[in-house]
């Protein structure tokens, strides 16, 4: 039995649940009354809490005689069925099987607070990962027909080339679409709207309208002639504006309007309001960008390539590299040569080397392997790296520096030893074969050094220990799992963790805790404020309500400090938690704080339950019979 209350749920959201728990899921929500007779589930310690719209339709006696349910009860206006130890699995599960309604945990699925750039790279990177092996595919298509070209297979005016080439071209062409379907799910928006805004932008009359002479306005207002064709950025702010204004109309317009005038105004508003704000100022970003681009390489070309290719793939992943591409071109025409490319290109090479690295980091069977593998494919033979961008450097935190570093010290030596791109191409093999770049030595230092550099940051240094699970198969880390040497048992000393008065657990006034089945222990009306750690161990689970603390013992014995009762309601109003999941702390030092007045002002009780949740891996416990304790007096001794 492990420390798994329902309360941890959103921690686990994405483990796997078996088909026992799925069907036994079922069943419940079947007993309850079905899911259209539940308004919401919450979930807190052991017990699931079914709002339900008529407690008669709930079969309260054939739930109570289910082999995994221990009891139901009633009260404070919810269903309470619980289920003990593994009822997080069976919260998940009931998620996946039914169509309800919940309250949202706090910080997402991790308990912890996320910067903004942290839910930025995640919302990105979230968009970019469905997306990942049809980019990839497509580069592989490119790729294939390069070699064609160069072996004079076929030629660019054949159209066998041609119809091929479109297989290939279109996935980047129509980009816009693509990703605005997928930001648009990770928005919780209409994902076809989404899609439909960047379809718009491509559309042939639009487009055609763009290139006119003379200019276009609409209502009077100048529309910025723009190429949208494999833009991220306009469609990425274009999609979350929308996503607000979807949510906004959905609050203001009858329900049973909503499915045709929701889509209507969004598409309405969201396609002028890109083509004339969102489209100009990616390009105006993009543009400033490149000036400030060649400043540097006439102040000093050193600095210049440094900062720029370590600054490429996350220029890419705005799609603000296109702003290169005029300068590029007109270098090229003018001078023969272009210094831009001739450092960006370290960055291709810095990410193919990451994925290198990742591919070498990883086991055979692994996650990442089958990620790395394919994306190196396409990084050398076509020069697309954003499979590896998208779906390997922004997975894991600290690649994020490792791309920046590899990139920079690649941009930084072609950049003091004058690299230049002689002919526009992609930065793959076969533009290092055909030597498109001089001086030819100076090149493949640079980009050697990028790629050598990506790979051995990557791995030994990019992965932290918790990214590992992606590098051994699922079958291996549950072995790894299962060989894990059991923990030695023997007697732990479990100390008040708060002042105040003693309360046998048969007098605490929940029925699920009064009963012992979520464990046995003692309470403590608290007489402070102060939640301490009872004995030397390690945070083993938090919650996002921040009302209870699991720890883990040296002995294994698995502590649950569940302050108050039914404070979960609360949502973390009233808490401040001192430590988070996954970290040592000794006796004495501070878990939490909370505030009485708040707590009591809202109707709850005080009284504390201190657990060990696996009693019964152990022999018993030997409880103190004092009447009131201090914090770090002697509650109990858990005998092995």
């Amino acid at each position: 039995m492990c420390i798994r209350c329902v309360c941890f749920g959103s921690f686990f959201y994405e483990r796997r649940t078996s088909m026992k728990f799925e069907n036994e899921a079922k069943t419940i929500v079947e007993l309850v009354g079905g899911e259209k007779n539940i308004n919401n589930l919450v979930h807190c310690a052991t017990r699931l809490r079914f709002e339900l719209k008529s407690d008669a339709k709930a079969d309260k006696a054939a739930l109570e005689k289910l082999p995994y349910v221990m009891k139901v009860i009633v009260s404070g206006g919810q269903y309470q069925v619980v289920i003990g130890p593994d009822v997080n699995n069976y919260y998940n599960a009931i998620l996946s099987v039914a169509n309800i309604g919940t309250k949202k945990e706090s910080n997402e699925d991790s308990g912890e607070k996320k910067s903004a750039i942290d839910r930025l790279m995640k919302v990105i990177s979230g968009a970019f990962s469905p997306l990942i092996p049809l980019l990839a595919g497509a580069g592989m298509v490119k790729a294939l027909l390069t070699v064609l070209i160069e072996l004079h297979v076929l030629g660019y005016e054949d159209p066998t080339y041609l119809i091929l080439s479109a297989a290939g071209n279109a996935v980047f062409y129509f980009l816009p679409i693509f990703l605005g379907t997928t930001l648009a799910k990770q928005f919780g928006a209409n994902a076809y709207v989404g899609g439909a805004i960047g379809a718009a932008l491509l559309e042939p009359n639009f487009t055609g309208l763009l290139s006119a002479e003379g200019g276009v306005n609409f209502l009077g207002i100048p529309v910025t002639p723009i190429d949208y064709a494999s833009t991220v950025f306009p469609i990425f702010i274009a999609v979350i504006v929308y996503s607000f204004l979807e949510k906004g109309l959905k609050k203001i317009i009858k329900k049973e309007l909503q499915l045709f005038l929701v889509p209507m105004i969004c598409l309405m508003v969201m396609v002028p309001f890109t083509a004339i704000v969102f489209g100009p100022v990616g390009t105006t970003v993009g543009n400033v960008v490149a000036d400030i681009v060649v400043k540097l390489f006439s102040f000093n070309k050193i600095i210049a390539g440094l900062l720029l290719a370590a600054a490429y793939p996350f220029l890419t992943i705005f799609g603000l590299h296109w702003g290169f591409t005029p300068i590029t071109l007109q270098n090229l025409d003018q001078y023969g040569g272009d210094m831009i490319e001739g450092v960006c290109v370290c960055a291709v090479f810095a990410q193919i080397g990451i994925a290198i690295g990742a591919y070498l980091k990883g086991k055979k069977g692994s996650k990442i392997r089958s990620v790395a593998g394919p994306t190196v494919i396409t990084g050398i033979m076509a020069g697309v790296t954003e499979p590896i961008l998208y779906g390997i450097v922004m997975e894991y935190k600290r690649l994020m520096a490792v791309v920046a570093i590899a990139s920079g010290l690649g941009g930084a030596i072609n950049g003091a030893l004058g690299v230049t791109m002689d002919e526009y191409v992609f930065h793959n093999i076969f533009a290092m074969i055909m030597q498109t770049y001089s001086p030819f030595v100076g090149y493949l230092i640079g980009i050697s050094v990028a790629l050598v550099a990506g790979a051995l940051l990557t791995y030994f240094w990019g992965i932290r220990p918790e990214d590992m699970k992606d590098f051994v198969p699922e079958n291996e880390e549950a072995e790894q799992i299962e060989q894990t040497p059991a923990v030695e048992k023997t007697d732990a000393v479990v100390c008040a963790p708060v002042a105040g008065e003693v309360v046998a657990l048969k007098d605490v006034p929940d029925e699920v805790f009064s009963s012992g089945v979520t464990g046995d222990g003692l309470a403590i009306n608290p007489s402070d404020n102060k939640i301490v750690a009872p004995a030397d161990g390690v945070i083993s689970a938090l919650l996002p309500s921040k009302h209870a603390v699991g720890m883990t013992l040296a002995n294994g014995a698995e502590i649950l400090i569940h302050v108050g009762l039914n404070t979960v309601m609360l949502e973390g109003k009233g808490f401040d938690v001192k430590v988070e999941e996954g970290r040592e702390v000794k006796a004495g030092e501070t878990l939490l704080t909370f505030d009485r007045s708040v707590i009591e002002g809202a109707g709850y009780s005080l009284i504390t339950p201190i657990l060990v949740t696996n009693i019964d891996d152990f022999a018993s416990l030997e409880k103190t019979d004092a009447k009131s304790v201090n914090a770090g007096d002697n509650l109990y001794k858990v005998m092995a």
